[in-house]
């Protein structure tokens, strides 16, 4: 592999959602079989460097720097693969001391050496982004000592590509582990071994059904690790930092684009809702969106944008023509009118404490006890869970002791809306769902959810629901959130005081019908998308086997 095929490589499967993080997998794999830099007859064959690394052990032992029992060449467990014929697979015991690292208390570090902790280094790439002293770094737990050459790997499971070489002595948390070489190795080639895929499967499946899963030392010495000649390892390392680079390099150009096209898409959507958009000008920014969004709608992401456009147009009558003859809403309270932006002739901003046609309830405070015949009671997800705006109906739990006067107060009607009261993601606090009873299950409503019932005559729940949704309303909203504990919460008092649009009650009609019809061909368009990912997915996966393959086969035929 050079640099012109992994390009021509990258150039097929580009769009692939994840097509630079597989690449690079894809190079590790190849350095660690021996297919990435051909082998040189004059090389020292890995044999030779096992039996200098056996001397090597039996002086350490002799002079007592080592135990016996760390000279043992532990068994090793079945290798993934071939290798080359001068390369050697053995157990990582055989080769590397493996939690090299004294064991240090706090009170005995020193305070000029480096202290290195999991967040400070890169997980997908390894690089070190922060070196932190022991005099800046609180430190109140054991450390584990490391020195020059070093090999540091986080064995959590959700850090497993975080290994990289030490280049000062220094201290690390216990959950990064120094793996330190019986004889001196290129390092470099030895951390990228322990970032390739197959030794990643390897520490996931032994770590599966765990509560943290981690590389005991049991299972990390009886691994299988690839050992090529020295100087092929030096010329391995060379050629993974120089592929390296190169996707660096594309992965920044894809970044760059990404972000440009995410810019010209939210420019092209924000003119559409602008406050000083002139109704005059508005077809023509939503001609210019409309042609400009095929090219720029590119991830399933991507649509999110194009659903709350739809919404925030729709609150602001830009979605279906307005018919002068229908007659605006009257409610029989004052007050009402003002909002935070002008609407069109006919609508007019109302308080959705004045659309109700009961007040707002709170839910039952009780916890479910999962009785069996118990009454259905909604979990406070079901009024978050759902990106569709439904209530999720099967988010319920069963209780106890319910009678009939309790089930009617905190009973739920078709078309009623709940609303989430206390929430630890603000963008769920307030947010509007819509019952729709599609499982017939006659539920009732826990304390964090609030039930809104309006008065139809006035309000369509559908609409009320989508216009909750807009950023015209949601920013109403926010203002009256508060954040306690790290949860933010909202009262009814304070819900019903947020203005909404209202246009007139066939209008609004028309708007719900329209959004609806919009959102499906955002459904369709999301689906599409999704698909297509999933097909460069597979496709990305048939080329790197064809690559592989391909090695393999130039290698035979050499």
């Amino acid at each position: 592999m050079n640099a012109e095929r992994l390009l021509a490589l990258y150039e097929k499967v580009a769009e692939a959602p994840d097509a630079v993080p597989r690449l690079r997998r894809f190079v590790l794999d190849l350095a660690v079989r021996g297919k990435l830099v051909p082998q040189e007859a004059g090389d020292e064959p890995a044999s030779e460097l096992l039996k200098r690394i056996a001397a090597e052990k039996a002086r350490l032992v002799k002079a007592g720097e080592i135990r016996k029992k760390a000279a043992q060449n532990p068994k090793m467990v079945e290798p993934p693969h071939e290798l080359p014929s001068n390369w050697r697979w053995v157990s990582l015991g055989t080769v590397f001391l493996y939690d090299a690292g004294a064991k240090r208390e706090p009170k005995s570090l020193d305070p000029s050496l480096w202290l290195l902790e999991l967040e400070d280094i890169e997980k997908e790439t390894g690089r070190l982004v922060a070196r932190i002293s022991v005099a800046d770094r609180e430190s109140k737990s054991t450390k584990s000592e490391f020195q020059v050459g070093d090999i540091l790997y986080g064995k959590l499971r959700p850090y497993l590509t975080k290994v990289l070489v030490a280049d000062a002595p220094g201290y690390s948390t216990t959950e990064i582990v120094a793996i330190r070489p019986f004889l001196p190795l290129c390092s470099e080639y030895c951390a990228l071994a322990l970032k390739r895929p197959a030794f990643v499967d390897y520490v996931t499946r032994l770590g599966q059904g765990t509560k943290m899963p981690r590389l005991r030392t049991e299972d990390a010495v009886v691994s299988p690790f690839p050992l090529p000649p020295l100087a092929e390892q030096r010329r391995i390392v060379a050629k993974v930092e120089e592929l390296m680079a190169l996707l660096d390099r594309l992965e920044a150009a894809r970044t760059a684009r990404e972000a440009t096209r995410d810019r010209l898409t939210a420019a092209s959507l924000a003119r559409l809702t602008a406050h000083d958009t002139d109704a005059a000008d508005f077809p023509a920014h939503a001609r210019f969106a409309l042609a400009a969004l095929p090219a720029l709608t590119t991830r399933p992401d991507q649509v999110k944008p194009l659903r709350q456009t739809i919404l925030n147009l729709a609150v602001r009558g830009k979605l279906v023509e307005q018919d002068p003859t229908e007659e605006p809403i009257k409610l029989p309270q004052s007050g009402d009118g003002d909002g935070p932006e002008a609407l069109p002739s006919g609508w007019r901003f109302a308080r959705l404490g004045h659309l109700l046609a009961e007040n707002t309830r709170n839910g039952f405070s009780r916890r479910p006890d999962d009785a069996e015949n118990g009454v259905p009671i909604l979990r406070i997800s079901a009024g978050t869970v759902r990106q569709d705006g439904i209530v999720a109906e099967e988010e319920h739990k069963l209780i106890s002791g319910i009678d009939d006067a309790t089930r009617f107060q905190y009973g739920l009607q078709r078309g009623d809306l709940l609303a989430c009261r206390f929430n630890g993601n603000k963008a769920f606090v307030g947010r509007l769902t819509l019952f729709n009873d599609y499982l017939r299950l006659d539920p009732i409503y826990p304390d964090k959810l609030i039930r809104i019932r309006l008065d139809r005559r006035l309000a369509l729940p559908e609409f009320i629901r989508m216009a909750g949704e807009s950023d015209l309303v949601r920013g109403c909203i926010e203002v009256f959130c508060a954040t306690t504990v790290g949860n933010w919460g909202v009262s009814a008092s304070n819900l019903k005081e947020v203005p909404f649009p209202l246009p007139p009650l066939a209008e609004q009609h028309r708007i719900v019908a329209k959004v609806d019809a919009l959102m499906a061909l955002c459904d369709r368009l999301e689906a599409t998308l999704t698909t297509t990912d999933t097909t460069r997915a597979r496709l990305l996966e048939a080329l790197l086997h064809e690559a592989l393959t391909s090695a393999e086969e130039r290698e035979a035929a050499a």
